[in-house]
C-alpha cells in the first residue's frame, strides 16, 4: 500500500509523521491496512499512527515504545498520554494527537521511542545517530 491510499492525516498526525521520518534511516508502511502508518528503523517498528474512537475519539493517536519505568509517571502526569492501545501497555504508550498536544513532549516521546527501538539493535545495524 502507499501513501496515496492512507485516509487524509490531520494536521497534528502529519506533524508526527514528519517527526517520525526526519529520524535517520527511518521508512514507513502500512503493516495493519491503510488506517495505521507504522515507523521503523532498520525494520522494528518505534511508531504507529492510526486512529480509534476509544483512544482519542476524532483525533488520531500514535503509540510508541517507552521504558517501562517510565510508562506509568507518563501516563499519570499527561492526559493525553494513555497505556498503548492494542500494544504491551508496560513498554508502549498511546499519546492523543490533538491541536493542544505539548508539541515538545512529543518531540521528546517521539525521539525516546527512536532510541529505544536503536538501543536495541546490534552495534552494526544502527544507523548513525540523531
Amino acid at each position: 500500500m502507499s501513501d496515496d491510499d492512507a485516509p487524509e492525516l490531520s494536521p497534528e498526525a502529519q506533524g508526527c509523521r514528519a517527526l517520525c521520518l526526519d529520524l535517520p534511516d527511518a521508512t514507513s508502511d502500512f503493516p495493519f491496512g491503510t488506517a495505521a502508518e507504522a515507523f521503523r528503523v532498520r525494520r522494528k517498528i518505534f511508531a504507529l499512527v492510526t486512529r480509534h474512537p476509544k483512544v482519542g475519539g476524532e483525533h488520531w493517536h500514535v503509540n510508541l515504545k517507552a521504558d517501562p519505568e517510565l510508562v506509568p509517571g507518563l501516563v499519570a502526569a499527561h492526559e493525553d498520554v494513555l497505556p498503548g492501545w492494542h500494544q504491551n501497555k508496560r513498554h508502549w504508550v498511546s499519546v492523543v494527537l490533538h491541536p493542544d498536544l505539548d508539541r515538545e513532549l512529543l518531540e521528546q516521546l517521539v525521539e525516546d521511542s527512536y532510541d529505544l527501538v536503536v538501543s536495541g539493535l546490534p552495534v552494526s545495524k544502527r544507523p548513525m545517530t540523531h
